[in-house]
């Protein structure tokens, strides 16, 4: 197993807590916050924040356990990881919970949509640092 890459880690919650505020925020106008309540600041953002730290902990293992020259060869893997670790395991949870909650189906596919961008948006991290 090859050293955690701690500074795409870091990175790579940053961008996604990024991309679910202006995916819930400017780009959707979902008229929710990502954090929900009143208001994207306090104890929510840092809970948010530790949930997408804990997934790109996560994800940094899965890439040092694959290893750099795997990943050099192949880097397509970064995406295939990230992107199947949303399709398969986040985005059937979301659409289930939704779907036990009588959410509409248009919101549904808007999180399960912001899972797969945000999670691909940490391959894309992962991948440029490398």
């Amino acid at each position: 197993m090859g050293p955690v890459n701690w500074l795409a880690v870091l990175l790579a919650a940053a961008l996604a807590l990024a991309v679910g505020i202006v995916w819930n925020g400017p780009l959707f106008r979902t008229g929710r916050p990502l954090l929900g309540g009143r208001a994207q600041s306090g104890g929510r953002f840092w809970l948010v924040g530790a949930i997408f730290l804990l997934a790109a902990i996560m994800l940094g293992h899965n890439f040092a356990r694959i290893g750099a020259a795997v990943l050099d060869a192949k880097p397509w893997l970064y995406f295939m990881q990230t992107g199947g670790v949303a399709l398969f395991f986040v985005i059937p949870a979301v659409w289930l919970t939704h779907a036990r909650s009588g959410t509409e189906p248009m919101r549904r596919v808007l999180d399960c949509g912001f899972w797969l961008v945000a999670y691909l948006a940490m391959g894309v991290v992962f991948w440029a640092l490398g």
